[in-house]
C-alpha cells in the first residue's frame, strides 16, 4: 500500500494550522494530532483491504477527534457529544461530505454501548443506540481504527507510567 496516497489524501489538512492546533491537546497520553494521524492510518490500510471508500474513510479518520480542548471542558466535548462537535468542526473548515460527517458522529459507538449498559457512568449524556450506530462499512472502519488506536495509546502509557513509578520506588529503596 503506498502511503503516498495516504498524504495525498490527508495533506490539506495535516497543514492546516487550525488542524495543527491540535498538537497542544492531550489525548490518550499523546496529542491529538499524533492519535488522529494513527487512526487515519489505520482507517485508510483497512479501507483499502475491505475496498471501501478510502478517501471518505481517512478524512473521517483524520478528522474524527477535530475538537479543541479536553473532554470534561465542556458537555460538547464529552464522550458522546465530541463526534458531533468534530463534524460541525470539520464540515465548517474543510467542508467534508455529509457521508464523512455520518462516519465522525458514529465513531464512538463502543461508548454508546458501553454508556448503555453502564448507565451510571456519565450520567448526563443521552445514549441513543439507533443514532450512534455507524450505518457504514466505512464509519466501522473509522470505530474500529480508533478503539485499536486509543487502546494501544492507553497501554502505551499505562504502561510507561508504571514502570517509571517502579523505578522511582526502586531508586528510593536502594539510595536510602
Amino acid at each position: 500500500m503506498c502511503m503516498k496516497d495516504y498524504y495525498d489524501i490527508v495533506s490539506n489538512i495535516i497543514s492546516n494550522d487550525r488542524f495543527k492546533e491540535l498538537k497542544n491537546d492531550t489525548h490518550h497520553s499523546t496529542n491529538k494530532y499524533d492519535h488522529l494521524i494513527r487512526v487515519s492510518k489505520l482507517s485508510y490500510k483497512l479501507a483499502k483491504l475491505t475496498k471501501s471508500d478510502v478517501e471518505s474513510t481517512t478524512r473521517a479518520g483524520v478528522l474524527h477527534d477535530f475538537f479543541y480542548g479536553d473532554r470534561k471542558a465542556s458537555i460538547q466535548n464529552s464522550y458522546l457529544n465530541h463526534p458531533y462537535t468534530s463534524a460541525n468542526n470539520a464540515k465548517e473548515v474543510f467542508n467534508i461530505s455529509d457521508f464523512e460527517s455520518d462516519i465522525i458522529k458514529t465513531h464512538m459507538f463502543h461508548h454508546t454501548l458501553f454508556r448503555s449498559v453502564v448507565p451510571f457512568i456519565n450520567p448526563s449524556e443521552k445514549v441513543k443506540i439507533k443514532e450512534g450506530k455507524p450505518k457504514s462499512k466505512e464509519a466501522w472502519i473509522v470505530c474500529l481504527s480508533d478503539l485499536i488506536v486509543s487502546a494501544y495509546e492507553g497501554l502505551r502509557y499505562n504502561v510507561a507510567t508504571k514502570t517509571s513509578l517502579y523505578a522511582i520506588f526502586l531508586f528510593n529503596i536502594i539510595t536510602r
